[in-house]
């Protein structure tokens, strides 16, 4: 461990000394202005005009003229005129420098010429002007050609790094943008996640275990004629842990682990992804055995053929194709697992799912009351936290939580906690935690009137008598009236059971508890309000399930029409059928109505008493409604152990909470 932290730091140190060869560039260009403005500058020689230059001239004291690029002239004074009164102010350095004492401007050659012939007619022969002509370039001029060049070479390097991925990746340069960008993981490389911090997937980390150990210890399987799996595809809904199960298999395995993204194989040049593809799998047999994991695959894998352009060329399916011959095509070799995660398998292309390509399909759901309580646990070695918080009682109150979602209340509690000031995290902020997740952040600022305020609580009362007082609806947890999130004014929170199939006994009672608040507002103060739009969407939706959907109707018959229903122009069944649904729908939704608002006048006075609670204590919970109108009226559910018995059936579950 300490050899691995000293080369972690040292690799470190090495990149954190790496020389930038763009300050080469910078200095240059200094170099190159300062040594341009010293040029002009330094005994650049007095600006004189021609009346002065004449006079210096008919006095003798000129040694020599110089003509520069035809414009300007040099004069420089005999050596031994530079000890005279007139000299003092000029440098006395200049011939040791080989810089002028005086310089004007000529005009033309044709000009000045014409006035030194006027000139040395006048002066001895051995004070004659002979002007020599020559042809000088200036740092600045040289500037002005080299710069623009160099910015152009500049750009097109910016921009062609840029298209080929950014400049520090292994398609930095023009020449690798068909390399894979995948990341290796092997023996130099650590990752810290093991299958002791993936908690709540037992089967699925026992089928992933399975091919961990197969390339730890191969002999073991190809003794009695097994041969490894090729491929093993993660499916599950967002959060439920698929790309924490393939960081653990990288952690675990002894072997090199190459990562990357489905999105990485996409590039705006044709041909890339399939180069990539081609140099990530040439890659992974150099290192064999290895495992090759890519993260989010439908970004390549949909279906071939589906929003195809005519006469185009679909660089996905290239992509796709590649990938097809490398995992099982002519060429394919041996020692090289692809594991692959997803949230989408209904897109993928079905060439890509046969066995022989992907052999295991590992669906990974949201965990159960057993497995939320694991995956406390794991989270809750890392937190500091009281006593009184237990993994169980945590496991309860978040049904159809997912291990991101857990490890987001967990997040939170500790937030909360220390911006609290506390030393431990306790049960009370977990409570927040679970409130903020669910119904939003509190809206302490939020103006409500009284009256609003009033209807807010019966509204709410009437949700929580009617479950309390329904056989087969959720037992309640908590109701409140303390605005959240967006448009929350209140809400009431269940703790539904762990099942699999639900009876029309619990549909119908959970309609009618979902009826509860716009019963109690009809009741209490003969009319409704807005406030039960949510309520009565999922009333809906429920109805239309239960008839057009699981067949709980006795006029519309044991028909299912799950799957048909592509678009509400085009639908599976006639004119009849469709005013016959929609007859029954009205007539189940009314009586389920009016079953509330009799549920809640015979309660009436239960319904009162949990209302003036809410309007002074704002929260209530299961303890204090017990301390109100009593316990409830039937046993609590039973809980499921992993010794019992679980009974699996062929029916979807669907939420209608």
């Amino acid at each position: 461990m300490d050899n691995n932290k000293n080369n972690k730091k040292n690799s470190n140190n090495k990149k954190g000394n790496k020389f930038n060869i763009y300050w080469i560039y910078g200095i240059i260009i200094l170099l190159l202005l300062f040594f341009n403005i010293i040029g002009s500058g330094f005994g650049g020689g007095q600006e004189i005009d021609y009346k002065k230059f004449k006079s210096l001239a008919e006095n003798g004291d000129i040694n020599r003229l110089e003509i520069v690029n035809k414009s300007e002239a040099k004069v420089f004074i005999k050596k031994s005129r530079l000890d005279s009164e007139e000299f003092k102010d000029i440098s006395q350095d200049a011939f040791s420098l080989n810089q002028p004492h005086y310089t004007f401007n000529i005009g033309t050659v044709d000009a000045l010429e014409t006035r030194l012939e006027k000139i040395n007619s006048e002066l001895a022969e051995e004070n004659q002007l002979y002007p020599v002509y020559k042809t000088e370039y200036s740092w600045t001029s040289a500037l002005t050609y080299i710069i623009p060049i160099v910015l152009i070479i500049a750009i097109w390097i910016f921009i062609m790094r840029r298209m080929s991925g950014g400049a520090g990746g292994p398609g930095a340069q023009i020449f690798n943008i068909g390399k894979s960008k995948a990341t290796l993981f092997d023996k130099d490389t650590k990752v810290n996640v093991t299958f002791q911090d993936v908690a709540g997937l037992d089967e699925a980390k026992e089928e992933v275990m399975e091919v961990v150990d197969f390339l730890k210890n191969p002999k073991k399987y190809t003794s009695l004629g097994g041969k490894i799996p090729k491929g093993v595809l993660l499916v599950g809904p967002p959060g439920t842990g698929k790309t924490l199960l393939a960081k653990a298999v990288a952690g675990e395995a002894e072997v090199p682990f190459f990562t990357i993204s489905g999105s990485d194989f996409v590039e705006m040049f044709v041909g890339v992804g399939a180069s990539r593809v081609r140099d990530l799998f040439r890659q992974a047999r150099e290192k064999a055995p290895c495992i090759i994991f890519i993260d989010e695959i439908d970004a390549i894998g949909r279906a071939r053929g589906r929003n195809s352009i005519q006469g185009g060329n679909d660089e996905r399916e290239n992509t796709l194709n590649q990938l097809l011959v490398e995992m099982d095509g002519f060429s394919s070799e041996k020692g090289v697992i692809l594991m692959a995660a997803t949230n989408r398998p209904d897109v993928l292309d079905t060439a890509l799912l046969r066995p022989g390509r992907f052999d295991r399909q590992i669906g990974i759901d949201r965990p159960d009351l057993n497995g939320r309580e694991q995956i406390f646990e794991v989270h809750l070695k890392h937190i500091k936290v009281s006593v009184d918080v237990n993994a169980e009682v945590l496991a309860e109150m978040t049904p159809g939580f997912a291990g991101a979602e857990i490890a987001n209340v967990c997040n939170e509690a500790a937030l909360i906690a220390a911006r609290r000031d506390k030393k431990k995290v306790d049960m009370e902020d977990f409570n927040y935690a679970l409130d903020k997740v669910i119904g939003g952040l509190e809206k302490k600022n939020k103006l409500i009137s009284p009256s609003e305020k009033k209807v807010i609580a019966y509204h709410e009362a009437g949700h929580a008598i009617c479950g309390w007082f329904l056989e087969h609806a959720s037992p309640l947890v908590k109701v409140t009236i303390v605005p959240r999130g967006i448009g929350t004014l209140g809400y009431a929170q269940y703790l539904p059971k762990e099942e699999y199939i639900t009876s029309t006994e619990q549909l119908l009672d959970r309609m009618c508890m979902t009826f509860g608040g716009r019963a109690a507002e009809s009741i209490i103060f003969g009319k409704v309000s807005t406030g039960a739009q949510n309520d009565l969407d999922q009333i809906t939706k429920m109805a239309y399930s239960m008839i057009a959907i699981y067949g709980m109707n006795d006029n519309v018959g044991n028909i299912s029409f799950h799957g048909l229903q592509k678009d509400q122009i085009n639908k599976p069944y006639s004119e009849e059928t469709s005013a016959l649904i929609d007859s029954e729908v009205r007539k189940m939704v009314q009586f389920q109505f009016e079953r509330a608002k009799a549920l809640l006048t015979d309660k009436r006075e239960e319904l009162e008493i949990l209302a003036k609670a809410l309007l002074e204590r704002e929260v209530v919970v299961k303890s204090d409604l017990e301390e109100l109108i009593g316990p409830r009226p039937f046993p609590e559910p039973e809980k499921l152990k992993n010794d019992e018995v679980s009974v699996t059936s062929e029916d979807e579950n669907t939420s209608v909470e």
